[in-house]
């Protein structure tokens, strides 16, 4: 590795980084993360604190997970590479789709289709979703719905159905067919509706209203997270998810489940769907099937869809979609390996605890630092502080307030991700009771500084 002098000097001069203003990295340089460590990250100066961010929600094994490093390695050694286009396969993805079989059986998901990861999932199922409608004979059916607040990746496919205007405006236009309801988000709604159980109910009459303006026969599926993640942490009503479910199976709409972020445990269950009782009829799925370890991902696909295009006698099911990397030997010898560990150490039962640590402990800094406006959690390891400047109004808080908190934070030992006037934790799922305590402290401490 390069000394540290050489790092800080080239940071950001010849690569330009995700989800940021170029000259933005230029004037303020990222932190440089040389080494990491059970939950903690150890920057360039040597600096370790607790990774609140998880990675970017997908190390939900932390950074040591040996089994699936040494299954990198041998893979690396027995098969580096090779296609599982029409004709050819390998071992490993045999194995670990059979194993996912079994993982996914109680959301009545049988087959895979494998990514290189989380954008790449959901513009399969995307894909595939329409593919379906015309297979049965429904070629009209090529519309989607999605949830404002919710974000599904950076393809085109996945920005026209994103509900965050800056993954959308610069890009525009966008995919056509793409329309949008309110999310159940109790503090900031066009309904100005508190009440998350009524919240829910008034979504779900704007989702029939949308279905009875578009025309149910013109839609493919809805998509949504079972809790809205990069839109700021936001978990639905319990009756938000199953109501939806009802309406698209009531219509003929397929369901995406979005759990990219949600599958493997994050909310205390072992899928974000089962977490409310639902079975979608895809789920997309990256990020902690690795650890991210390896790139990859997997669109798991409901048995009557699955007959749907296995039935087929025309040739309409031809599936005309694929990465060069689905189904990389290396990346489901590690996602093989990530299953197992993540069962054996029941990942989900400490997400759930230590959630509610978290949780608890949010709200309780909420009473004491004005410029928290809202906690949001209370479902397994993924909270969020939304940032005011006056909670009466509940005016958004600037950048600057927000990036001194970020900053005193992590030097008081704790890595934390600002997102707007948004505050997300997403640490990894083998968190402790202490290290829950280190990020409030932490963030305390952040909090003191902002508002002085």
């Amino acid at each position: 590795m390069k000394d540290s002098n050489f790092l800080k000097e080239k940071n950001a001069r010849s690569l330009w980084h995700p989800m940021a203003h170029p000259a933005d990295s230029l004037a303020n340089p990222p932190t440089i993360v040389t080494g990491a460590a059970g939950v903690s990250i150890t920057d360039v100066d040597g600096h370790t604190v607790v990774d609140g961010v998880g990675g970017l929600w997908n190390v939900n094994l932390g950074f040591s997970c040996q089994p699936i490093k040494d299954a990198i390695a041998a893979q690396l050694e027995q098969l580096p590479y090779y296609s599982t286009f029409r004709g050819t396969t390998n071992d490993a993805v045999i194995e670990l789709s059979e194993e996912l079989r079994d993982f996914f059986e109680p959301d009545g998901l049988t087959r895979a289709f494998y990514t290189s990861g989380g954008s790449d999932s959901v513009e399969t199922a995307l894909r595939l979703a329409r593919q379906y409608h015309k297979v049965k004979g429904e070629p009209a059916r090529t519309k989607y719905l999605s949830l404002k607040k919710g974000y599904h990746g950076t393809h085109f496919g996945g920005a026209s159905v994103n509900g965050n205007a800056n993954f959308r405006t610069a890009y525009e236009p966008l995919l056509a067919g793409c329309f949008h309801i309110p999310a159940p988000y109790p503090y900031r709604n066009p309904f100005h509706e508190t009440d998350p159980e009524r919240l829910a109910q008034l979504c779900l009459q704007a989702l029939e209203d949308e279905i009875a303006f578009q025309g149910a026969g013109t839609i493919a599926a809805f998509i949504m997270e079972p809790v809205l993640g990069a839109g700021g942490v936001i978990p639905p009503h319990e009756s938000f998810m199953p109501g939806v479910r009802e309406i698209c199976t009531r219509n003929g709409i397929l369901l995406i489940a979005d759990e990219v972020i949600t599958a493997f445990g994050r909310t205390g269950s072992w899928s974000g769907s089962r977490h409310w009782g639902v079975k979608p009829d895809f789920m997309c799925t990256a990020k902690a099937i690795t650890n991210g370890y390896f790139p990859f991902g997997a669109v798991m696909i409901a048995d009557e869809v699955v007959q749907v295009f296995e039935g087929d006698t025309t040739g309409k099911a031809a599936i005309g979609h694929g990465y060069t990397y689905s189904g990389h030997p290396v990346g489901a010898a590690a996602a093989l390996a990530c299953l197992a560990e993540t069962q054996r150490l029941k990942v989900n039962e400490n997400a759930a605890a230590r959630g509610a640590e978290l949780f608890a402990g949010l709200q309780a800094l909420q009473a004491k630092h004005e410029m928290i406006g809202d906690v949001r959690g209370g479902h397994g390891l993924m909270c969020a502080l939304e940032l005011v400047s006056d909670r009466a109004s509940k005016t958004p808080i600037g950048k600057g307030p927000i990036g001194t908190l970020q900053e005193v934070t992590y030097q008081n030992g704790a890595m934390v991700r600002v997102s707007g006037p948004n505050v997300i934790l997403s640490p990894p799922l083998i968190l402790t009771s202490a290290d829950v305590q280190t990020i409030l402290t932490a963030l305390d401490a952040g909090f003191a500084a902002a508002a002085g």
